[in-house]
């Protein structure tokens, strides 16, 4: 398969040729925090269907975006991963979803996936109200296991369970979103270790602007 491009020499449209294909900056997205095999994926984005996903695995491929390999035994298995241009498009992701976190909220059946959940978290990090924090967290979203570490007034993000962490928060990707930007209660949480240092960690990701609203449901 051939990309189409924009035949535009602007830079912006460039790089729309090379990642303005309907899923793929999402599939950068989902690898962000680490690599991940096939189905990962798929579980990911899950309203993409496999020969798409297949077919913009191999554009961001053929584009030196991303790159795909075996792991050792026993695993064995094929994941992919972003090469070091691809990790270069975090800040245009980040900016994207600070932008979006502004916009109405989707209805229906519209979910939140793990991945999605942590990187929000660096979208919306407030370093002001970091102050001096040095801490880590685990952030346990269902099957998936984060490390979230606050330091120097940033936060990073990756895949698997941090060394020490102040505190484990356990939860599913809606909660989470629901306690920091709707409302919720940190009770609803499952927390173990320090409770207060998870209420100030809650307190870091503030959401910009005024509460989104559900877009409207349009007629048919």
């Amino acid at each position: 398969m051939t990309m189409r491009t924009y035949g535009d020499l602007c830079g912006i449209a460039r790089a729309l040729d090379v990642i303005g294909e309907r899923w793929a900056l999402l599939v950068v997205r989902e690898l962000l925090l680490g690599p991940k095999r096939f189905t990962d994926l798929r579980a990911g984005l899950p309203n993409v269907g496999p020969d798409v996903l297949a077919q913009r695995l191999r554009d961001l491929g053929a584009a030196g975006i991303l790159r795909r390999h075996r792991l050792p035994p026993p695993a064995a298995s094929h994941v992919y991963e972003l090469t070091e241009r691809g990790l270069e498009l975090e800040p245009v992701v980040l900016a994207l979803g600070r932008w979006g976190s502004r916009t109405p909220v989707p209805g229906g059946e519209a979910r939140l996936g793990p991945d999605a959940a942590v990187l929000a978290l660096k979208t919306l990090f407030d370093p002001a109200a970091a102050g001096d924090l040095e801490a880590s967290y685990e952030l346990r979203l269902g099957d998936d296991v984060f490390s979230v570490r606050v330091a120097g007034g940033a936060v990073a993000a990756a895949r698997g369970a941090p060394e020490a962490p102040a505190a484990v928060i356990a939860t599913d990707p809606g909660t989470l979103a629901r306690v920091l930007w709707h409302g919720g209660e940190d009770g609803e949480l499952r927390v173990e270790g320090d409770r207060a240092a998870v209420r100030r960690f809650l307190g870091l990701f503030p959401l910009g602007g005024a509460p989104a609203r559900p877009a409207p449901a349009r007629s048919r």
